[in-house]
């Protein structure tokens, strides 16, 4: 079989091959490319040979996935899988298996730089040094004592939940399954929004969560709040979260995924935004956890080898 890893996956390259090697000895041909590439015959070209496909984000609809006669599995090293063409996998009997997990960590804890960052006045406090002044207007505040709500309480939501709570908060949570964890005061949606004084978004982007926070949600929270959104673009509306941040209804935002892949056109509605940080889609991005995922995308290939796939989303 050929395995066609399409793009880099934040490991160097020799590395990369030696965790293949690792995992699938000479069970399958490897092409390497280590330039990502977006156009669809070049994805083609790189892909038609492939039985497996190996990359993380870059988006493999359905113009490529039918222009490639042989393919059968794809490792997808990220943990969504919204820029694939899943229905035309599940309707051509194509394996596609994901990295969930290996971002746990590093997302978790982004969202508490961002909160510290926002309630600290970090960047204001940078920007007051450099330019000759003193900490006059920087008082910051505590996270001690706040309430913490989480929406979505999966694998990253359950780390957050972990690390608000060593900091001292007392965590709530609003979930669509079920799931009731420990030391989490789970709640309805808009009842953790009206409640809490910081609000985390941890959930996959499907027709059920686009749009989940608009206006209406908005307007519910505290006045002063913070909205950290470290899960998909579209689970918010970007407008709406404009209009309340330059109104002055929330105390600060963290965005780091946009509606579309960085970079962001100038006139994105956000970045005119007062108590604002934007990061360009970075809260997976450790070296620990870069390591982690490749380790996972040969892992799922060998198994599914192994006619016993791991990590498969139905």
């Amino acid at each position: 079989m050929k395995l066609v890893i399409i793009e880099p996956l934040g490991v160097e390259k020799e590395e990369l091959l030696k965790l293949a090697e690792a995992h699938l000895g000479s069970r399958v041909e490897i092409a390497y490319y280590d330039t990502r590439v977006t156009d669809t015959d070049t994805l083609v070209m790189r892909a038609q040979d492939a039985d497996i496909l190996a990359f993380s984000n870059l988006p493999i609809q359905k113009e490529v996935l039918e222009r490639c006669p042989k393919l059968k599995m794809l490792s997808v090293a990220f943990t969504g899988v919204d820029h694939v063409a899943m229905d035309y996998c599940r309707e051509h009997g194509m394996t596609v298996c994901n990295c969930a997990g290996y971002s746990n960590t590093a997302v978790s804890e982004l969202v508490f730089g961002l909160v510290l960052s926002l309630y600290r006045r970090i960047i204001p406090c940078d920007e007051a040094v450099r330019q000759g002044r003193d900490k006059t207007g920087l008082v910051g505040l505590e996270l001690e004592g706040k309430k913490f709500g989480i929406i979505g309480m999966g694998a990253i939501g359950s780390r957050t939940a972990t690390l608000a709570r060593a900091f001292g908060c007392e965590v709530y949570g609003y979930n669509r399954s079920q799931k009731r964890p420990e030391n989490v005061k789970m709640t309805d949606l808009d009842t953790l929004l009206r409640e809490c004084d910081i609000v985390s978004l941890h959930v996959p982007l499907n027709d059920s969560t686009r749009g989940l926070i608009g206006a209406d949600q908005l307007s519910l929270m505290k006045s002063g709040a913070l909205l950290i959104n470290t899960s998909r673009g579209p689970v918010v509306d970007s407008q709406a979260l404009a209009d309340a941040l330059k109104r002055g209804k929330l105390g600060g935002a963290a965005v780091d995924v946009f509606e579309n892949e960085p970079p962001i056109p100038a006139d994105h509605p956000l970045l005119s935004c007062p108590n604002l940080i934007a990061t360009p889609h970075v809260a997976f991005a450790t070296k620990e956890a870069l390591y982690k995922r490749a380790i996972i995308v040969f892992e799922n290939i060998a198994r599914y080898l192994d006619g016993d796939p791991q990590n498969v989303i139905e």
